[in-house]
């Protein structure tokens, strides 16, 4: 199935969400150009990129922390980057596309006419027979023959960038929060320590208020093998830890809920200080390239 009919389905659901992060029809993650001046020609490289980064913002949301009986105990803070409203469709779309297409094997293959075995003998005379002249038994137009513009084993993998894709599944994750399909659970280790019991996941879940027949995703840092063992059989629920969590299965869920240490994680991992040294980089080359500028400027006076 191509990537696009996948994810089409998967945006459309997102930006149907309360949240103002996924609303916009913007088809481009760039901000508006401007007109550059030509004294600044050789700093407008980098330019661009330091404005996008300095157009993210941080968007905390106040997560409810659930017992395992159902009650609420407290509130966590949520507080990761998020792209700007008029980038959030086209930077989330883009990672999901990326995904989709890269899980691609492109082992696809068929055989040309020059490929498929027989076919080398001419089936029967030129003329005098009444039918339509052949050369080859294993034409395209004959059962068995080979195929015309066939599949081909391929590559079909495509880049993005590290800090784009990061971007994107906080940005996501930051709309599941701030639309409140998203809450936190206290760890419940203890409650599976006789062994695993998928019966009393599932109870937990509807003291949760979750519906074991829609698509959920646990997201823990670490599970217990009682745990993992009892959640595994749950079709619709999806345990991801830092190494599988990944954007599909976030937009493809319709309630995201945590540990406190996932929550720790996330606020470290995608949270206000990310791209912080990063920034600061890019100030400086910048910096640096207004110097050459100047310097270039001087030069040429000095000349006139």
């Amino acid at each position: 199935m191509p990537a696009a009919a996948v994810a089409s389905p998967l945006l459309l659901s997102l930006s149907s969400s309360s949240s103002s992060f996924l609303s916009s029809s913007s088809n481009s993650f760039l901000p508006p150009s401007s007109s550059t001046p030509a004294s600044a020609h050789i700093a407008g490289r980098r330019k661009p990129a330091a404005s996008i980064l300095r157009a993210l913002r941080a968007e905390a949301a106040t997560l409810p922390v659930l017992s395992f009986t159902g009650d609420k105990v407290g509130e966590v803070v949520l507080d990761l980057k998020s792209a700007p409203p008029s980038t959030a469709r086209a930077v989330v779309h883009r990672a999901i596309i990326t995904d989709r297409q890269n899980a691609r094997r492109g082992t696809a293959s068929t055989l040309t006419r020059g490929e498929v075995r027989g076919g080398g003998r001419k089936p029967y005379q030129q003329k005098k027979t009444g039918k339509a002249r052949r050369g080859s038994q294993r034409t395209p137009l004959r059962p068995g023959g080979g195929v015309v513009f066939g599949p081909k084993p391929r590559d079909w993998s495509i880049k993005i960038n590290r800090k784009e894709k990061r971007l994107a599944i906080s940005t996501a994750l930051v709309s599941a929060a701030v639309a409140e399909d998203a809450f936190v659970v206290e760890e419940f280790d203890e409650a599976f320590a006789g062994g695993p019991k998928t019966r009393d996941f599932v109870a937990a879940l509807q003291r949760w208020g979750l519906d074991p027949k829609q698509k959920a995703m646990f997201f823990s840092t670490d599970f217990a093998d009682n745990v993992r063992l009892s959640g595994r059989n749950i079709g619709s629920l999806k345990m991801l830890t830092p190494r599988t969590l990944n954007l599909y299965d976030i937009l493809d869920a319709r309630k995201l809920f945590f540990t406190p240490a996932a929550v720790d994680y996330l606020n470290s991992r995608y949270g206000t200080t990310v791209f912080d040294e990063y920034e600061d980089d890019i100030d400086g080359e910048d910096d640096d390239e207004e110097e050459v500028a100047d310097q270039e400027e001087g030069t040429t006076e000095e000349a006139a």
